[in-house]
Order: C-alpha cells, then structure tokens, then sequence
C-alpha cells in the first residue's frame, strides 16, 4: 500500500509556529544515534517508531534496534524493501511500505517515554542533477529538512501520525497499537488539538543544540570543498577528453570542431568558436562552432581582425583577452566609436547577443596558428572565471600542438608524395635512357662496324650508313642536351639575359628551325595567324622564348598528320601579359592528361612503346621557361583525335615606336649567333 500524504506536512499543518530546519545525513546520523543512546542508558520502557528511507538504510541500523527491543516491546520499524526486508514479528515490528510512498523520501524517528521524549521528523529534499553523478559525493550531499525537537506536545502528535500509518499499513497490529496509545498517548491533553508553540526549538541541553551546529557547519564546509574539488574533476576531465580527442586525429577540421564542442559543452557557454589566422590577416573566417539552444550561428562568417583591438592586445601579449561586460568595457567601446571596424563590432554584439566575451589567442611557440572566442548571449553579463581562463588557455595550447602535428603529417604526406614522384621519374629515366641511347647505339655500331669490315661496300650504301649514324648521333645530342637543359632550368643555373623584342619576329626564328631542322620530312601546314603591327613589344630573354615556340612546334608536327595544320595565334590579356597559342588538328590529349603532358618524360604511350620518337622533356622545358619569367602554360583538348591547343603567357613591356629597330636588331644578331653556334656543334 502507498500513501501519498507526507509526514512532515501533516506535522507542520499542526504545529503552526514551527519552521523547518535544513540538516545533512551525517547530522541527522548523529542526531539519531544520540536519541538512540539514550534509550539503550536509560532504564525507561519507551515508544520508538524509526522509519528509513531504503531497507540499506536500516540495515546499517539493524543491530542497535535488536538491543533496543531489549528495552522495550513498543518498537517500530519502517523502510521500502529492497532484498528481504518485510513485515515481521519477531524482535520489534517491522513495516514494509511501497518504494512510490512518500516515506521513501523522508527520514523519522520519534521516542516517547515516561521521563524524556524527542523527535526527528525530516524530508529528503532532492539534489541537483550536476550532484547526482557521483555515488559517493550524492550520499554526502544529502539534505533534508523538518523538525527536530525535544518538544514533547509536538513528539505526541508526530507519534499519533505515525501510529495511523503503521495501522494503515499493518491493521494486524490494531491491538497493539491501541496498547501504545493508552500508555503513551491517552494521558497526554491536547494531543488531538492544534499545537502552538512559541519558539521555534525547545532544546533542554544547549550542548546539544550547539553540537548539532557544530556539525551543521562543518558539513557545510565539507560540502563546498567537494563541491570545488568536483568541479576541478570535472575540468580535468574536460582537459582529458579534448587531449584524447584532438590526438586521435590528424584532420585538422576535426581538431577543432571537437575542441570547441567539448568546450562549449564543458563551460556551459552560449557559443563557442574557433578560426585559422595569422598576425597580419584583416580578416578571417569562421571554421568551427558550437552553439547552445537558440543561439544564432556564425559559422562561414567573415570575422574583422584589422583595427580590431582585442585580437591586437591578445597577439601582443599572448594571453586571453576576457571582457565580462561588452555594453561597459572601455575597449569595446573604443571599437564602436570608431567607422567601419566600430559598425561591424557594434552590429556584431547587438545581431548575436554577446553580453561577455572571452578571446584565446592559439599560439604554438610565437606563432599565431588561430583563435578561439567564447561568447556568453544571455541578457545578464558575466565574469569569467581565472580557473576557467586558465583551463581555456590549456585547451588552446593542446590545440595547437594538435595542429602543428597534423600540418607536420600533411607535410610528411605531401614529402612522401614528392619522393614518389623522384622514385617514378628515376624510373623514368633509366626506362628513357636505356631505351632512347641503346637504341641509336646500337644502329651508330652497326653502321660503323659494316663500312670498317666492308672496304668493297658499294658507295651509294656507304653514304646511306654514314647518314643513319650521323641522324642517329644528332638524336643522342639532343637528348642530353635537353637533360643539361632542364637540369640549368630546374637548379636556377640559367643566366636570363632580357630584352625589348618584338614577339612577331621569335615566332618567325622559331618556325624556321622547326623547318630547317625537318628538311627532309614532310612536315604540316604551319600558318602564322599574327599581325605585327597590332602587338606590343615584351621584356623577355629572346633565346629562351624561341626555344620554347620550337618545342611547342617540334611537338604539333610530331604528333600531327602530314596533311594536318598548326596554327600560332597571338592575342593581349588586359594589357599586362601576351598570350601565344599553338594549336593542331593532331592526335588530342586526353581531359585527364592535360596536367601531367609538362610532367618530366610524360609519353601517352608509354616510355617504351611511343609511335613517335622524342625524350618527354620538351614540355618540361617549356614549363621551366615560362616559369622563369613569371607566366603561365597551360594546355586545351577536346579530347582524342581531336587536336590541341597549348598557350603561355608572357610580360609586355610598353615601348614607343622608336624602341623597336634596336630591338628587331638584338633579334637579328642573337639569329646569327644561334645559327652560328649549330654548325658549330654540327
């Protein structure tokens, strides 16, 4: 049976002077055992009704009521059964009652006998749910209040009150409990009438009262230390959790994103966010949020750094900034004073609600890796705490080890890439050079070995060996020859020689090499779609602009039928830079090679197996080149078999008209010289 009606209610409904106290489980343990004492060193017969909360509760108590029943055959015991506890007979009554009654939550014992009485009449108030977590801290923290006297008219009627329940409860002990009212009830006037009591506590041993005090305080005490010992857990926890989080993980969108949810989460702030910046950025974007219910975001939004003097004294100093009331701070109001940065922080507190404002610079070792803000929005402000800004700035340090690791990973990561990389090309290499040197080799010793143990060779067959051994040999010049030169390119080892020349005349010099070094082939229609008095001159080292038009050529003929065309086109973009466009109706790129073409000994085929000769280093060359000089290259195909088109750029250089002879000579000159130095070589 449960019933629903509480105790100390019923009591207090009587005894309308009295107030309830506030006591601890410790005091009321204290108190209970001293009115237990004094039964068991007494030689009185008292009434005793004890009623516990949980039968664990009682059976801590059992054996002192087994020696009480001794003294006296009124004794009665209350609690909710949890294992064996029940209603029995045996030493004293026991009394089981329905875990949902409201006993459950209250503590009582009451003591009437023919020279003392006393009772402790108490409900269990409940914790809150940040001290509910922790068994042990919740069984210290217990608080209850009611009534505690030595008031006998108020122990009579707290002793009728109980009484009646154990009749409810137990209607077998009717007799007996009509044998307690008639021994120490009946004879007592005004049981049954309202009481009124003048002084809130009737205590005859002041000792007692002040014990009780005593103990009051000292449970107070106790209870604030666990209450600051419990929190410092709990920001260690919050410590730990982000260290374990944030190390598991070399993402570094998910380092923060997890830094700022477990610290929103653990301080309990209205927003929390955090963003990538450096010292000299005006302005930065926020990556990562957290939000508490019915904030507004902020996540993507561009954040003001420049003029800002928060973010300013917190790179400076290197320390959080913490401002506990925004509408007061005289920083924050040095900032809306002033235009364009003042406006955005003035619409900035007013649009998302900040009432207090913490900044954490991230610093790992004097460099500024990011920051993370912390925003209060409720309409009172607050004042952070050192213990908080102290386990924020904890987190900002872990989070920005976290980060240095991940970009150290990433750049491991991009390293191992770029050995991949050499390892391939060296494959490369030895598969380029291996079959590109064997093979003209081989024909140059056959062609020798023929014409010297040949005396009698006809000598139509002998000039037909001496010149497939001179092709041969010209085709090995040129492939070291465009190693010697991509290894200058690519070590900065090249002397860059620049002058005012007219692009229309480069792209003359280049179509005649092409031409002259393909005499004996039938090579495609190459059209000059340029007009020379429509284009300005560029500041450019002409040789190296030449070679770069021949390769591009020498690339278009290789892999453009007979009756094919290849086009140059020139255009001005914005009136910066030239843009030179080689194009053909050849073989096509496919979308996916576009990039890696100017890869070093890139061939769509393969490096063994090419329908068309050549080393795989011209457009490498080519990108080297234009690099140098500060433009860009870049190819365009439709697809397979449906030609190409590769452009570059390159940097005007605004001259008048005069400008122009000198340099239409220093082309000329640099023609001769180039031409000269081939037979040179040859």
């Amino acid at each position: 049976m449960s019933i629903s009606n509480s105790v100390v209610q019923q009591l207090l409904e009587t005894c309308t002077g009295w107030r309830p106290q506030m006591y601890f489980k410790s005091s009321l343990t204290a108190l209970s055992h001293a009115m237990e004492d004094l039964v068991l060193n007494d030689s009185d017969t008292p009434l005793v009704i004890a009623s516990f909360q949980r039968e664990r509760f009682y059976r801590q108590e059992a054996h002192r009521y087994r020696r009480i029943s001794r003294k006296t055959n009124q004794v009665y015991v209350l609690a909710a059964p949890e294992t064996d506890f029940g209603n029995s007979s045996e030493d004293y009554e026991t009394v089981a009652f329905e875990p949902t009654d409201t006993l459950a939550q209250e503590w009582h014992l009451v003591i009437i006998g023919q020279n003392y009485s006393s009772c402790l009449i108490c409900r269990e108030k409940s914790l809150p749910t940040t001290e509910r977590k922790d068994g042990a801290a919740m069984d210290t923290n217990r608080r209850f209040e009611g009534i505690w006297t030595f008031d006998r008219t108020v122990a009579l009627r707290a002793a009728k009150i109980m009484l009646d329940r154990i009749a409810v409860y137990r209607p077998e002990l009717t007799a007996k409990i009509g044998q307690a009212h008639d021994l120490y009830l009946s004879s007592k006037k005004g049981t049954n009438d309202t009481v009124h009591i003048n002084s809130p506590l009737t205590n005859p041993d002041p000792f007692v009262q002040r014990l009780v005090t005593y103990l009051q305080a000292g449970q107070y005490k106790l209870l604030k230390a666990n209450k600051s010992l419990a929190a410092k857990q709990q920001k260690e926890q919050l410590l730990n959790s982000v260290n374990d989080a944030v190390r598991r993980s070399l993402n570094t969108k998910q380092i923060l994103q997890v830094a700022v949810q477990k610290l929103g989460e653990g301080l309990g702030v209205c927003r929390c966010i955090i963003y990538r910046c450096h010292e000299n950025d005006t302005v930065a974007t926020v990556d990562r949020e957290f939000i508490g219910s019915g904030i507004k975001s902020v996540r993507g939004h561009k954040w003001q750094l420049a003029g800002n003097p928060l973010f300013e004294e917190a790179v400076a100093s290197t320390e959080t900034i913490s401002v506990d009331n925004t509408l007061e701070d005289e920083r924050v109001n040095e900032i809306a004073s002033e235009k364009g940065t003042g406006e955005f922080f003035q619409n900035l507190i007013q649009n998302y609600s900040i009432s207090s404002w913490l900044l954490v610079p991230i610093f790992y070792y004097g460099r500024l890796l990011g920051v993370m803000e912390l925003h209060h929005c409720a309409a009172e402000p607050i004042a952070w705490k050192p213990d908080d800004i102290a386990l924020v700035d904890a987190i900002a340090t872990q989070v920005g080890v976290a980060l240095i690791q991940a970009e150290a990973y990433a750049d491991l990561e991009d390293l191992n890439e770029q050995l991949e990389a050499l390892d391939r090309t060296r494959s490369n290499l030895v598969a380029i050079v291996g079959h590109e040197l064997r093979t003209p080799l081989s024909t140059i010793q056959v062609c020798l070995e023929s014409l010297a143990s040949e005396p009698d060779m006809p000598p139509e067959l002998s000039q037909i060996m001496l010149d497939t051994a001179l092709s041969d040999a010209e085709r090995m010049r040129n492939l070291v020859q465009d190693f010697l030169t991509l290894s200058r390119l690519e070590g900065g080892g090249v002397e860059w020689n620049l002058e005012t020349l007219s692009i229309s005349e480069c792209i003359d010099l280049a179509v005649s090499n092409v031409k002259a070094r393909n005499q004996e082939e039938e090579l495609p229609q190459i059209n000059n779609l340029t007009t020379p008095k429509d284009l300005p001159l560029v500041q450019i080292d002409g040789e190296w602009l030449v070679e770069v038009l021949a390769k591009l050529l020498d690339n278009a003929c290789k892999f453009t039928q007979a009756d094919g065309k290849i086009a140059i086109a020139v255009k001005t973009n914005g009136g910066n830079t030239i843009e030179v466009t080689v194009s053909d109706t050849g073989r096509g790129i496919e979308t996916s090679s576009l990039e890696t073409v100017f890869d070093r000994f890139y061939q769509e085929e393969g490096a063994l197996r090419r329908s068309a000769g050549g080393t795989g280093l011209g457009l490498a060359i080519c990108r080297q080149i234009v690099k140098n000089w500060g433009g860009e290259i870049w190819a365009e195909s439709p697809g397979k078999d449906r030609g190409s088109k590769f452009h570059f750029t390159i940097p005007i250089k605004a001259m008048n008209q005069k400008s122009q002879q000198p340099a239409q000579k220093a082309t000329k000159s640099r023609s001769n010289k180039k031409k000269s130095n081939k037979k040179q070589d040859n």
